[in-house]
């Protein structure tokens, strides 16, 4: 069963795009959350993330990776792809 990725994302964050490049280099279905603008969708996500109000933000199985460079440096270790599966 694959794992269950949900992003938080803006239009034109170039953060945002470069994780979701990443999801889709490897192939990953993901749940993708534009909040542009939206503060009670921010302060939702702000919630989930620890209280991190940047975008993007990853979450895995309901857990909370990180943004960008988070999900890139696990990726860079090893240990993203078992967390896809």
């Amino acid at each position: 069963m694959a794992a269950n990725v949900e992003i938080y994302t803006w239009r034109s964050c170039p953060f945002c795009i470069r994780a979701k490049a990443l999801l889709n280099k490897k192939g990953v279905e993901f749940t993708e959350y534009v909040i542009d603008g939206d503060e009670q969708a921010r302060a939702k996500m702000a919630q989930r993330a620890n209280g991190r109000r940047s975008v993007p933000q990853i979450f895995i199985n309901d857990e909370h990776i990180g943004g960008c460079d988070d999900i890139h440096a696990l990726d860079a270790a090893g240990k993203l792809d078992p967390l896809l599966q």
